[in-house]
């Protein structure tokens, strides 16, 4: 059976996630079939009083090398939050439903803005800019927010990247075009893919659900962080990828660690 708006509500219900705000990292393929695709999960959770945040990278419409004598491409366009770019392949149906969504809300920073929708979407992301990239997960904290992975694992749990600036790892420079056309760096987290090594640290605070095939997992933010932090001050490798030869693993993990 494809999964309907009912489905969707039923699932927010029974999870107790009714008005709550939610970074949702999902995979619409995971459900299987859902009638009226992306739209009827965002919707979907709307309908419940959930704000919605996702990740709206742009990573390949804005990224610019490291200019040359001050030049700068004129190729490459200047990004603002107005802007409806996104890197669809790697984020997805579902963001780039809620980036051409009517109302939205996007962060201001040229590669890795997050897009809010619902009752609070403007406080999650108008802190976010250039050099705060994370800014949109500490206000998620603060508010008692959830993450909530709709069958997607936790290396794409970007929340995790601000447990990295918590115990002291530098965020990576990147650059691309302010809105005045401008040169501006854009900090920005590194390699996710050993994210997954955190499983058994979170799953004591792991609730799931089962929507049609896809399975969720939701993370209350805090508690989430305050596990992660714990585990990377006690061991630094935990979020090495596995692969010897990738720099951004060795720079984080050779990090001081407050």
């Amino acid at each position: 059976m494809p999964v309907v708006l009912n489905d969707i509500h039923a699932a927010i219900t029974q999870m107790n996630l009714s008005g709550k705000p939610l970074c949702v990292h999902a995979s619409l393929r995971s459900f299987d079939h859902v009638q009226g695709g992306a739209q009827t999960v965002v919707e979907g959770l709307l309908q419940q009083g959930c704000t919605i945040m996702v990740p709206t990278h742009s990573y390949d419409t804005y990224h610019i090398p490291a200019p040359e004598n001050g030049t700068i491409d004129p190729a490459v366009p200047a990004y603002t939050p107005d802007s409806n770019a996104i890197d669809a392949q790697n984020m997805g149906a579902i963001p780039v439903y809620v980036l051409h969504k009517a109302g939205r809300m996007r962060g201001d920073h040229p590669l890795d803005s997050f897009t809010a929708i619902g009752p609070l979407a403007s406080q999650l992301v108008e802190g976010q800019s250039a050099e705060d990239v994370y800014a949109p997960v500490r206000v998620l904290e603060q508010l008692g927010g959830y993450v909530v992975m709709m069958g997607v694992g936790l290396n794409r749990l970007t929340a995790l990247h601000h447990a990295e600036r918590l115990v002291g790892r530098p965020l990576f420079r990147l650059w691309a075009k302010g809105a005045d056309g401008q040169l501006v760096q854009a900090r920005l987290g590194g390699c996710s893919e050993g994210f997954v090594n955190f499983d058994p640290v979170l799953s004591p605070i792991e609730r799931q659900i089962r929507v049609g095939q896809s399975l969720w997992r939701i993370f209350p933010v805090g508690p989430m962080l305050a596990l992660a932090v714990a585990a990377i001050r006690a061991n630094p490798t935990i979020t090495h990828c596995g692969n010897a030869g990738c720099e951004e693993c060795n720079t984080n993990v050779s990090a001081v660690n407050n």
